[in-house]
């Protein structure tokens, strides 16, 4: 309480700077299981190249294209090696290097020689830094000490994804179970660090809750109902073919929904949270009533677009499939019919309908938890 009350913003980074170092800390228990142990990973710059061993056949390239590559990273800086960039005829997954590109490569050796050295893809890592810093720098600039709380809040989230949810899954805990716990986790840190040790994160954090409790059971009872099974999942099928075969990807598929989803809920449970909160502050004997009365009216306002958030972050990533079937004249009965749209109907619906109810649970928690119950009854008895 001395570091709330004397520095809140000291609290928050204390105890983010903790969960990050102990999420960091946590093994997956799949570090002696990588394809690559033993291999040497090394960033160079292509300074030749061969396609002669390319066969082409209109868009599609398959075999495989050689590059000579100066070794700019690692134990083997300096040297100057070939590299084989192997085509597999998906234009999803194949790359072609020219000149001068940067590219990852992953390098056998036996002993001082080079046995094989395969280029993984081109080098973006360095990319990457600079646009998370950019995001991170802005962040900052605009929203002061509550970005630097959110860049808290982001690391925690992907660490919590990598380092408890992926290997839970992995391992054949009940995705569902695994999926409610990050999220009740995740929720509960995220709006910690909005609000600090408050009522408000209570609300919030409740109101949020209790909309995912109704996404997962809604998500549960039409992926059965839809007859939707969990492998319509991108990359699904070759999780079971590398030794996964026992996984229970419906069940995957089935936390998916209410986990996507939960983000969304959380931003609007903290909309109306804040809202109710300015209410009361501004009128102290206001009743709890009155107050979930007003919540109530900022999650209508803000129901419309949030649902259409869930849309348009859903179906951002199949514009080329809708492209496919009016190109080939697919009916909208067969294409709403398909496996993988009702997927993305089943996610969408049940995601919006989740957020509609978090406008009466985060106002009625607010009512309830935010006013003054003795104000109120003080105000009405002079009244009286």
């Amino acid at each position: 309480m001395f570091f709330q009350k004397k520095n809140p913003m000291l609290l928050s980074i204390l105890i983010g700077v903790i969960m990050i170092a102990v999420l960091i800390a946590i093994p997956t228990g799949y570090e002696d299981a990588l394809i690559y142990q033993g291999m040497e990973r090394a960033v160079g710059t292509v300074t030749q190249v061969d396609n002669s061993a390319i066969k082409s056949s209109g868009l599609i390239q398959s075999g495989e294209q050689s590059c000579t590559m100066m070794i700019e990273k690692g134990n083997l800086k300096g040297r100057e090696i070939t590299a084989v960039n192997f085509l597999s005829g998906s234009l999803e997954k194949d790359k072609i290097f020219k000149v001068g590109d940067k590219a990852l490569v992953t390098i056998s050796q036996n002993g001082d020689e080079i046995s094989t050295a395969v280029m993984s893809d081109h080098y973006r890592l360095d990319k990457e830094v600079i646009l998370l810093a950019a995001f991170a720098v802005l962040l900052i600039a605009v929203a002061g000490t509550n970005g630097f709380q959110a860049i808290f809040s982001f690391v925690i989230t992907v660490l919590t994804i990598w380092k408890i949810l992926v290997p839970a899954y992995l391992k054949g805990y009940s995705p569902v179970w695994v999926g409610i716990g990050i999220v009740i986790f995740l929720t509960v840190m995220i709006i910690f660090f909005v609000y600090g040790i408050d009522k408000r994160t209570v609300t919030a954090s409740l109101g949020a809750l209790l909309g995912v409790a109704a996404t997962c059971i809604l998500g549960m009872l039409f992926t059965d109902l839809f007859k939707i099974h969990g492998a319509v999942m991108p990359d699904s099928e070759s999780l079971l073919y590398s030794g996964y075969q026992d996984l229970d990807l419906t069940a995957i598929f089935m936390s998916s929904i209410f986990i996507g989803a939960s983000g969304a809920m959380m931003d609007l449970a903290v909309d109306i949270t804040s809202a109710v909160h300015e209410v009361v502050e501004k009128k102290p004997d206001i009743s709890w009533k009155e107050a979930a009365k007003s919540g109530m009216n900022v999650g209508r306002a803000a129901m419309g677009t949030m649902t259409t958030t869930l849309l348009l972050a859903y179906s951002g990533g199949y514009v080329t499939l809708l492209m496919v079937f009016m190109a080939q004249g697919t009916p909208i009965d067969h294409i709403l019919n398909y496996k993988y749209v009702a997927a993305e109907v089943l996610d969408t619906v049940v995601g919006s309908f989740g957020l509609v109810t978090i406008a009466p649970f985060t106002a009625l928690t607010a009512g309830l938890l935010l006013t003054d119950k003795r104000a109120w009854k003080e105000n009405r008895k002079e009244h009286i």
